[in-house]
């Protein structure tokens, strides 16, 4: 807020707060002309206006907030550019990276500032930490059939109307839950069954491995895929006869003529990574400069960018450049653990 906003809204404020206490000392007099008590002269209805002063309780009252108002202008943010002797502030302002988030808690424990968000952090990681830690000891496998067994002995308990214990599978299934619908559930849906760009993790469709250490590695360190676009290269006939290749590969009727000129361009170009086959592997998806170089398998008919013809060619055309952000700096390695598997158990058979 700019110097001359800032002084507006001070005066403005100041000023209906002197016309407030004005008129709650004005009205502790007598100007009506009548005693107190007396009847004004008015009538409606029957309903006749008497001259009766606010009661004692309720001028007190007014004279009370008014006193608060002043000192929680004072003492909080809000007052213009006025940050409060109080030092408190609801979060940190400004913040446009992790690093610069960091940066900013730690200056404000420094400086003795109370930044109301960073205390709720603190508490609950007081409060909840250990839980984390707890269950971040338990090798994900067992937690996800510990919550699968639980689910089975709940659902006799409640046939038998017994009570259940929950155990520590089902306890950290619902909060790698919960986490992943506040950091995960933007991209792969709620149901993290994805959509265009993002995959579906209900199935066994892994590009980077589908283990709980290669769930858990993506979760850690992201990952980047790089698909180069080939239309310059291939123009615009190699492009067509591409497409028919490719999606030959996943049983689609296409122009043989087309496709057959499109296996031979294949070879040279997308075999390196798709494999011969067109089936891809797990094991191509090393890092190279930082840049985890997928190797989808193109004939199972399952396309993560779409399948349509249409689809196929824009992606030859212009390549794809998929990215998964790296969590550990953001959730920590114990609440990973507890996404690892909850995100794991979504593919199991139950």
């Amino acid at each position: 807020m700019t110097s001359f906003w800032s002084i507006w809204v001070i005066v403005l404020t100041l000023a209906c707060l002197c016309i407030i206490f004005g008129l709650l000392v004005w009205n502790l007099k007598n100007y009506a002309g009548v005693k107190e008590g007396e009847s004004c002269g008015h009538e409606f209805d029957g309903i006749e206006e008497l001259n009766n002063p606010l009661p004692k309780w309720w001028t007190y009252m007014f004279f009370a907030t008014f006193i608060w108002s002043v000192y929680y202008l004072a003492a909080f943010p809000g007052l213009g550019n006025w940050e409060g002797f109080g030092k408190w502030t609801s979060s940190n302002q400004g913040i446009t990276s992790l690093a610069e988030s960091k940066k900013a808690v730690a200056e404000a424990k420094a400086e003795g500032r109370f930044v109301k968000l960073d205390k709720e952090y603190e508490a609950a990681e007081e409060r909840f930490g250990p839980i984390f830690n707890r269950l971040a000891q338990v090798p994900v496998l067992d937690l996800v059939n510990s919550k699968f067994e639980g689910d089975a002995a709940q659902q006799v308990a409640l046939e038998n109307g017994d009570k259940h214990e929950q155990t520590d599978g089902q306890l950290a299934i619902e909060i790698g839950q919960r986490l992943f619908s506040q950091n995960c559930a933007q991209c792969h849906g709620s149901d993290a069954r994805g959509g265009t760009g993002f995959p579906n993790l209900t199935d066994k469709d892994w590009l980077y491995g589908g283990t709980p250490d290669k769930i858990r590695e993506t979760l850690l360190n992201g990952r980047i895929a790089a698909m180069p676009a080939w239309g310059p290269a291939l123009g615009e006939q190699g492009v067509k006869e591409m497409t028919a290749h490719v999606l030959s590969l996943s049983g689609r009727t296409v122009n043989q003529k087309d496709a057959d000129a499109g296996a031979a361009k294949f070879a040279m170009m997308c075999a390196a990574c798709h494999g011969a086959d067109g089936k891809g592997s797990v094991a191509n998806n090393i890092m190279v400069s930082g840049v985890s170089p997928g190797a989808p398998n193109l004939t199972d008919n399952i396309w993560l960018y779409g399948g349509s013809q249409r689809a196929v060619e824009e992606t030859l055309n212009h390549g794809r450049a998929g990215v998964m952000p790296a969590w550990k700096d953001i959730l920590g390695e114990d609440k990973i653990h507890l996404l690892t598997a909850y995100v794991y158990s979504l593919s199991q058979d139950k």
